[in-house]
């Protein structure tokens, strides 16, 4: 059995600033170790419960933020950036039986603990055939094209009940509270790390590979918070305006893994077109 988890980091225990989740700030260096932590429990829980092989692929912004050498030597952890499906890599490689989404988080435009959708504040608004949609929606229909369920879902109490739209029979472990997109009622990591080691274990069991869904072609809208980024976004190919405005744009995809790969592509090409001062 070998299981994938997805890393992100906004989602973890302790963490609701933005200073928490920014490479390079001393915040940052101190909730590597909890993001590391929360991690760690997941694995020791697939491990615990069978699990014998345990892939974790970083998620997070550089994808070079969880300290490899406090995981347990029989993980393997893929890390830094540029890879083919970003946040869900080597789910479509038919090895996979179960996927985790640990230290995920609410969508852009939703509420909830520094909530936003693959860009930190440019994207206003995901929605995937009119549904509105975080990361765990889009990722979790890409991982479903290849007949991989999601197991397990960590993050703050809203993150857990939007992952019932998406993960029903998923194990879920709220790790805090939210009260603002900047606050949230934390646990400790002693409590959150027994509780996702044993959700983990509980979740081996639901790893069981199922007949690939297509259910395509797939229509994704965004909208940005200025009109310059959806004009920039239809760089693109297939990219267009939308009608629901004048910073909106939508494509459409055959599959969800076209379409998380062009929308891996619309969030590069508008995170370079804000500036410093006029963003």
């Amino acid at each position: 059995m070998r299981i994938l988890i997805s890393a992100d980091m906004e989602g973890a225990t302790g963490v609701t600033w933005p200073a928490d989740v920014l490479p390079g700030t001393p915040q940052w260096e101190r909730c590597r170790a909890l993001f590391t932590s929360d991690v760690q429990a997941a694995v020791l829980g697939f491990l615990d419960g069978g699990a014998e092989e345990v892939l974790v692929n970083e998620a997070h912004w550089t994808m070079r933020n969880l300290l490899l050498e406090r995981l347990d030597e029989r993980a393997q952890l893929l890390t830094g950036r540029h890879k083919s499906l970003s946040m869900v890599e080597g789910v479509q490689h038919g090895d996979v039986d179960g996927i985790a989404f640990v230290g995920y988080h609410t969508g852009a435009g939703e509420e909830g603990v520094l909530a936003h959708t693959y860009l930190a504040n440019s994207i206003t608004g995901v929605w995937l055939d009119g549904v509105r949609a975080g990361e765990g929606l889009l990722n979790a229909r890409v991982a479903a094209e290849f007949g991989v369920p999601v197991i397990l879902v960590t993050g703050d109490d809203l993150t857990c009940e939007d992952a019932l739209r998406y993960a029903p029979g998923a194990r879920k472990v709220a790790v805090k509270d939210h009260v603002s997109r900047y606050a949230a009622v934390c646990r400790t990591p002693a409590r959150t790390a027994a509780e996702i080691r044993a959700a983990a274990r509980e979740a081996t069991a639901l790893a069981v590979r199922h007949e690939p869904v297509h259910e395509g072609p797939f229509t994704v809208e965004v909208e940005f918070d200025a009109e310059h980024l959806a004009a920039a976004a239809t760089v693109v190919p297939g990219v267009e305006r939308a009608t629901g405005g004048e910073r909106r744009v939508a494509y459409t995809s055959p599959t969800m893994h076209e379409g998380i790969r062009t929308f891996k592509a619309v969030t590069t090409i508008v995170s370079a077109a804000v500036e410093e001062s006029y963003g």
